[in-house]
Formats: structure tokens, C-alpha cells, sequence
């Protein structure tokens, strides 16, 4: 299939983009389990304006995570404009709009999910971004602002027609946050509404092989995009493609693969932003990692206590000798 003028297989999957999580390390470590299409984590028009080290870091890929797209936020539309001419200047493979970040530091300000509440405003700024980009522009967007106000179906086509090239749909309102069940029929919808003839791609609730293949045969969506379910799992990727396949053959790694995959992540993490951030944002990566390691408690409470590389890295060694693996 194609978004534009990039290839990609039949029914890709996309790494979701998530604060924290997907920056270049982890993406590449996606990339090699079967990720067909990635993004930054999203960084703030505002940001990129201001030209922030922060947001300025996020624009960094490289050429081996292609196709990769820059997500940006943002509520003010010619800033959102800016900042995706800076954007385009790193020569990503698209540019993509978010609009569906729940997080209240993000709506408060209008960005993200509010702007589903501005549909008009929404497809504004992306006939915007489309009229400055040589790359394709994509949506991340939900189902709606609530439940009493569902209005995918309209923002699709409203977005279709200002230009967009794909949108995402995860299956939440915003009010849901992260809570309750991704609604599939909602997607479904979109993806066959007549009038909708763009890639529509279905994001929300994606744990397994098994829930992969029930959610695209439910919606018949282009492609399925994983988010929250690939960190400390990026293998996903490659179980779920094995499931499409109908293959069930069982690609979780063993420990000591794990072990070399977590060690390669803290490696490429330091070389990436340093020694000290990454001894705090690897943090939140360990448990996962080694979910249902019977008895790691003591070892996770150690790493999480680490005071060097050197240390956190005997420690993971450890873990591996421990287990007899």
C-alpha cells in the first residue's frame, strides 16, 4: 500500500509516536522486529520555534528508520506552519499532525485532542501544512472529544479534503484518556465510509498476535499502528506480522535475549543523551522488559537504584546469570 508516494508492505505496522519512549534508540530497536513506518515523539511548534534544545533533539533520526515521520503539536496555526518547514528541513519521509494527545497540559492549550472540538480549525491547519510540504501530511487524531461528541467520521472527511494522505484513528475519546476499551466499530466506520478513499490506519488496545489479527479483521483498517503494548516489547512486531501470516509460532526471545536487547538499549540511550538521563528514562523500561521473570523484584528495585552504566549493566549481567540463561 501506499501513503502517497511511500511504498509500504500490505497492512503495515506503525510504531505509535509517545512522549518519552520513541526516541531514535527505541526506534531502532522496533525497526529491526518489524516496524514498517515510525515516528519522533511529538515535539511542540512552539518548541521548534523557539528553536528549544529539547524539541530541536526530537527532529534527530536516521536513515536506517525509514519511512519516518515528524510529529508535531500545537494550537496556533501559523506556528504549527513554522514549525513544519523546521521540520522539513531534516528530510523526513512525512509530517505528521497530532490531535489526539488527552493530556491536560496539552488541551489546555488548545493542541492535541482539543482540536477536535475545532474541527474547521483542524482541517485548516492541515490544508495549511499542506500547502508547504513536499512530504506527505498525515493526522493522528481519536474518536472524539467525548462520547456525547463522536465525530471522526466528519473530521476524516473533512481532513481528507484539506489534504491529508492518511489519518490514524486510535478508539478512545479524549475524557477516556487511556481508560476503558479502544471502540474498533467506531474505527470501522471510517475505514469503510464511501466517501473516504485515503489509508485509514486504527490505533488502541493492540497487546498480541492474536488481538492484531481480531482488530483488522473486525475494521478491514490499512495498516495498524501499536503503541503502549511495544515498549518493553518491540518483538510485537514481529508476532504480529507472524499472526497476519497464520503463523503462531511463539517469537518472544528468551531471557538472555532479552538481556542483550535491554543492555543494547541502555548503550545506544547513552550514546544517544547521556549518562545521566538515560540512568533516569531507562527507568521506566526495565519491568518491562523482563514482565513475568518470576522473582525479578530485587533486581528491578537495583537497577532502578543504579548510579552508573557500569553498575546498571553488571546488574543486567546478573539477571541473565541468575536465571541460567
Amino acid at each position: 500500500m501506499k501513503i502517497a508516494d511511500i511504498e509500504l508492505p500490505e497492512k503495515p505496522l506503525i510504531l505509535a509516536p509517545m512522549e518519552g519512549i520513541t526516541e531514535m534508540p527505541f526506534r531502532i530497536i522496533c525497526k529491526r522486529f518489524g516496524a514498517d513506518l515510525m515516528f519522533s515523539e511529538f515535539v511542540a511548534s512552539e518548541g521548534l520555534i523557539r528553536d528549544a534544545e529539547k524539541s530541536i533533539k526530537k527532529l534527530n533520526f536516521q536513515d536506517k528508520e525509514r519511512p519516518i515521520g515528524i510529529q508535531i503539536f500545537g494550537h496556533d496555526i501559523n506556528s504549527l506552519v513554522s514549525a513544519a518547514k523546521i521540520a522539513l528541513e531534516t528530510n523526513p519521509d512525512l509530517i505528521d499532525l497530532n490531535c489526539g494527545c488527552p493530556v491536560k497540559k496539552v488541551v489546555n492549550k488548545g493542541a492535541g485532542a482539543a482540536l477536535m472540538l475545532e474541527p474547521e480549525k483542524m482541517a485548516k491547519a492541515v490544508s495549511e501544512i499542506v500547502k508547504i510540504s513536499d512530504k506527505p501530511v498525515t493526522v493522528k487524531t481519536r474518536i472524539g472529544w467525548d462520547f456525547n461528541s463522536i465525530n471522526i467520521e466528519d473530521i476524516a472527511w473533512r481532513l481528507q479534503d484539506a489534504g491529508a494522505a492518511a489519518i490514524t484513528v486510535h478508539g478512545r475519546t479524549r475524557s477516556q484518556m487511556y481508560t476503558g476499551e479502544a471502540d474498533w466499530s467506531v474505527i470501522a466506520k471510517v475505514k469503510n465510509n464511501p466517501n473516504i478513499h485515503i489509508p485509514i490506519f486504527g490505533n488502541g488496545d493492540i497487546t498480541s498476535g492474536e488481538v492484531a489479527k481480531q482488530k483488522l479483521q473486525l475494521s478491514n483498517v490499512d495498516g495498524l499502528m501499536i503503541g503502549r503494548a511495544a515498549v518493553g516489547n518491540p518483538w510485537i512486531f514481529k508476532e504480529v506480522k507472524a499472526y497476519l501470516a497464520n503463523s503462531q509460532s511463539d517469537f518472544t526471545p528468551s531471557l538472555s535475549e532479552r538481556v542483550e536487547i535491554c543492555k543494547e538499549h541502555v548503550a545506544m540511550s547513552v550514546d544517544y543523551k547521556g549518562e545521566n538521563r538515560s540512568l533516569l528514562e531507562m527507568r521506566q523500561h526495565y519491568a518491562k522488559y523482563f514482565k513475568g521473570v518470576y522473582n525479578f523484584k530485587m533486581y528491578k528495585m537495583r537497577l532502578m537504584q543504579a548510579q552508573t552504566i557500569a553498575e546498571l549493566m553488571e546488574i543486567l549481567d546478573e539477571v541473565g546469570e541468575a536465571f541460567n540463561v
